[in-house]
């Protein structure tokens, strides 16, 4: 099985590409506004190059985010430079990746993640500043053995277990315990048997790679019970974002398989690493980088610098979309690895934007923002990193000194940490999000939406509900 992933595939390629390799079902997906994916199957006979035009009908009352139910009715164009074979399904399945548009004047809807990152690319182009930019995400996850979660009006709670996690280093069941196990915070690298994944891994990404997805390594990350990442090469805007989708449903169905369930929320786990998303960014122009000087602060020219100034001056606004769960902020702590210092740096980790200083190369120059997780919404959250750079770069903020010290020993006190919760970044983001409405990439109406839909099912839910710690800490009050 092969991709077409080369741009200016036509809707007659895509035809005939269904037709070469001899699927039977055409998948039509595209993404809610929180970031996932949904779907439906057509027969491959009923794929024509009309479809490309005409688009297929679809509810969008039903979708997270969307349309109110007196409007519902909305339409899915398939992009076909999106046209891969589908790297899980056991019937041959191609699929195509859409945008949404309204059926009654054809134009792209606002509220569609996508094509607000179409936007976005649209914009970089027309401030002359860039003509590109390039996005290379680290999505942490967790594969766990077993998952078990339940909340109602009398009881909550969670169970999680992994083979691979140190906890079961002394159970004694119906099987012999082979012990090698990663401990706690020791899960970066061991090789096998500790690292019980090696396998799963390699699996995911010789079907990634089938489905067009290149990728540059994988490896255990630094938590027990079953920790990973896998690293996709980088490429522009839309396309890592369509990438990371495709990634985080490769990871799930194939751990499915294995018997075994992913998570890519940011804190599954109480007193070890989360899972977090850094994100490698780069402008170009002309073929060539922005980003670089070699007299610069480390190789950073001063256009990189004041990107840097516009993500560290607009960080608390940009969680809300970034770190956008409340278990985000489960992570967000000292002690962990986690960036929660508003700082930048050459090499400290602690610091929310990070130099990465492995070679000399001007073209591998690039800057890496920590913060972000893998519950994002990738079309939005790289649309807003950009943007806030952008700013930065339009209004020459200064990013200020670096901090190559050990900021958690640094007694001045003067580095702002990020939000350290979800309600606060909303309200940040509530109170700065004009450079977000730059070039009608995000509008209004998506910002307002996207702040009632994280208070309505999300904040206020969890801020009703007893903790079970509370029982804990209280009953005996």
């Amino acid at each position: 099985m092969s991709a077409i992933v080369k741009t200016g595939t036509s809707p007659k390629d895509a035809v005939k590409f269904a037709k070469d390799q001899g699927v039977k079902i055409v998948d039509v997906k595209f993404v809610d506004l929180p970031g996932t994916w949904q779907h439906f199957s057509i027969p491959v006979e009923e794929l024509s190059e009309d479809i490309f035009a005409e688009g297929l009908g679809f509810d969008g009352s039903s979708i997270r985010g969307f349309q109110q139910i007196h409007e519902s009715d909305m339409l899915l164009l398939p992009d076909p430079n999106s046209v891969v074979v589908d790297p899980v399904c056991k019937i041959p399945t191609l699929s195509l990746i859409c945008d949404v548009v309204d059926p009654l004047t054809h134009e792209p809807y606002s509220r569609d993640p996508r094509n607000i990152a179409h936007k976005a690319e649209e914009y970089l182009k027309k401030t002359g500043i860039a003509d590109v930019s390039y996005w290379g995400p680290e999505a942490e996850f967790f594969i766990f053995d077993s998952v078990r979660f339940d909340q109602n009006q009398y009881s909550g709670y969670y169970f999680i277990d992994s083979e691979e996690g140190i906890w079961n280093s002394g159970k004694d069941g119906g099987t012999p315990n082979l012990g090698h196990r990663p401990r706690w915070k020791e899960g970066y690298f061991p090789v096998a048997p500790a690292d019980q994944l090696q396998d799963f891994r390699s699996d995911v990404i010789l079907r990634l790679i089938a489905a067009g997805v290149p990728v540059e390594v994988h490896h255990h990350e630094v938590a027990t019970a079953g920790q990973c990442e896998i690293d996709m090469r980088f490429g522009t805007l839309v396309e890592m974002a369509d990438h990371l989708l495709m990634y985080k449903y490769v990871i799930k169905n194939v751990a499915r398989e294995y018997g075994k369930t992913a998570t890519f929320m940011p804190k599954p786990l109480f007193g070890d690493n989360g899972s977090g998303m850094h994100v490698h960014q780069s402008l170009w122009k002309d073929g060539s980088t922005l980003m670089a000087d070699p007299a610069g602060y480390a190789g950073l020219s001063q256009l990189a610098k004041w990107y840097i100034g516009g993500l560290l001056k607009h960080a608390p606004a940009l969680l809300a979309i970034t770190s956008p769960s409340v278990n985000s902020y489960h992570r967000l702590v000292p002690g962990y690895e986690a960036p929660v210092n508003l700082a930048y740096s050459s090499r400290n980790r602690s610091a929310a934007v990070r130099i990465p200083m492995y070679s000399d190369n001007p073209k591998a120059k690039r800057l890496e923002f920590r913060c972000p997780d893998p519950t994002c919404n990738p079309y939005l959250a790289f649309s807003a990193m950009l943007l806030a750079g952008l700013d930065g770069i339009q209004n020459k903020i200064d990013p200020g000194q670096p901090a190559d010290y050990d900021i958690f020993e640094h007694k001045n006190g003067h580095i702002k940490q990020v939000p350290g919760s979800l309600p606060e970044a909303l309200k940040a983001l509530e109170a700065d999000h004009k450079f977000l409405l730059a070039g009608d990439v995000f509008t209004q109406d998506v910002i307002n939406t996207w702040i009632e839909y994280k208070i309505m099912r999300e904040v206020d839910p969890i801020r009703l509900r007893p903790h079970p710690y509370e029982f804990y800490l209280y009953y005996d009050a």
